[in-house]
């Protein structure tokens, strides 16, 4: 969430009440369960961090005063590391969909390229667990001496092979995910370039 909120902020500076609203909005009917207060707890954080700064704005006579959040300088790199970052698996995938939507709300970068370098890193890792699955020896009988259930100094069991078989299955998801993305922010980009 902190990251995300950086990126909102990289766009323009705003109250933590606008932060909310485009989060909401870029989260869809994911982010009606968004609470208000957690934008604001996590401004106060990113404060302390020294990643933002809050100046108070005057405001109208129903909202006195109002606190406008803008990035620092560390906030900003601390935003470009995270764009960069192509760590896979999340447990979340509402984060990578923020960091796209950010990205493209602030024109930090284009979402079609965080998609691809994101692809590249899924695709590695799919290959390193094919080899691994490879060289995994076929369980189709337990040795007779040995137990079928694996020891503190045992052979890993069939145990490995299925784990194996889920991480590429969950890569292979996530691949046509990233393919889905990439397909709807490329449409995006047509439509903006086509006015």
């Amino acid at each position: 969430m902190q990251d995300a909120v950086l990126a909102m902020l990289a766009k323009e500076p705003s109250h933590g009440y606008e932060l909310h609203a485009r989060l909401r909005r870029s989260l869809g009917p994911l982010g009606e369960s968004m609470n208000r207060g957690q934008i604001y707890v996590t401004l106060a954080r990113l404060e302390r961090a020294g990643l933002v700064t809050s100046e108070r704005e005057d405001g109208l006579p129903e909202r006195p005063e109002r606190k406008v959040h803008a990035l620092t300088p560390a906030g900003q790199q601390r935003v470009s590391a995270w764009l960069a970052e192509v760590g896979w698996p999340k447990p979340d995938l509402a984060e990578f969909h923020l960091k796209l939507a950010a990205a493209a709300a602030a024109r930090l970068a284009d979402p079609v390229e965080l998609v691809a370098a994101q692809r590249r890193e899924l695709l590695r890792r799919l290959r390193e667990a094919q080899q691994a699955a490879l060289a995994e020896p076929a369980q189709t009988e337990p040795a007779q001496t040995e137990p079928a259930h694996t020891g503190p100094e045992g052979t890993a069991g069939p145990g490995a092979g299925l784990l194996l078989e889920g991480i590429m299955l969950r890569l292979r998801a996530d691949l046509r995910w990233l393919d889905a993305c990439e397909q709807a922010w490329a449409m995006a980009d047509d439509e903006v370039e086509g006015g």
